[in-house]
């Protein structure tokens, strides 16, 4: 069940809403004025904040102002008795999400506290997809390796590889310092019932590194280790959290 908190000094106000967010399947927490308030959204971690603006001992703007500063995210509905233009900018330029001036009716008020939810989700939704896809990318210097789009880019631009190319290549990146052995490498990339030869790697490293515009002798992306088979180097690799 999500918790709204309400920051209103008015009892009345306060009931009447309670009631209702009740009636909607949410769980009300109430304070009566500022210092409360900001105690309470500090520590009971609401969902959403209803903030009046005029409170004894603190107001609604530095509330606001005080939670933002903090790196606190969750999204406050300004409810006031101003109906000023100026107040109302104010209020979203401290940080609200949404305005509500007084009197309302309790059903457009629940219609606001859902959609500010919904609002919320839909961005939580969004930014858990930007991560999930940030921690899919594997930077080594210039080159990006997107295991998600199974794009590899180069100097900011989109290569061109083949299927078995970007797995070789994810394979040496996901390990860097790792020295494999060709027979390792054509059990990963081809699989355990792959009965060619290891020659095929080689011919595959090549491509790749004419395709990474890497120099066989320095071996900026990929190493040879003599006799044994190949790696990435360590020092320029990292994977994007």
């Amino acid at each position: 069940m999500q918790k709204i908190l309400m920051i209103e000094d008015e009892p009345n106000i306060r009931e009447l809403v309670s009631y209702h967010l009740i009636q909607n399947n949410y769980e009300p927490l109430m304070a009566e004025d500022g210092t409360e308030g900001l105690r309470m959204a500090r520590e009971e971690f609401p969902d959403l904040i209803l903030l009046d603006i005029m409170l004894p001992e603190k107001n609604g703007y530095d509330i606001c102002k005080d939670l933002r500063a903090e790196g606190n995210k969750t999204p406050i509905i300004m409810l006031t008795a101003k109906s000023d233009e100026v107040d109302k900018i104010l209020g979203l330029e401290f940080g609200a999400d949404d305005y509500l001036a007084k009197p309302f009716s309790p059903r457009e008020l629940m219609a606001r506290i859902k959609a500010v939810l919904r609002r919320y989700s839909q961005k939580d939704r969004e930014d858990k997809i930007k991560e999930q896809t940030k921690s899919e990318r594997i930077i080594v210097d210039s080159l990006i390796i997107d295991k998600l789009r199974h794009e590899v880019e180069l100097d900011g631009e989109i290569i061109s590889l083949t299927l078995k190319e970007f797995d070789l290549l994810l394979t040496l990146a996901e390990s860097p310092g790792r020295v494999f052995t060709r027979d390792q490498l054509l059990d990963r990339v081809w699989g355990f019932e792959y009965v060619g030869e290891t020659r095929t790697v080689d011919v595959h490293i090549r491509y790749l590194r004419k395709k990474l515009k890497d120099d066989e002798r320095t071996g900026k992306y990929i190493q040879t280790v003599r006799g044994i088979g190949y790696k990435m180097p360590e020092r320029n690799t990292k994977k994007q959290q």
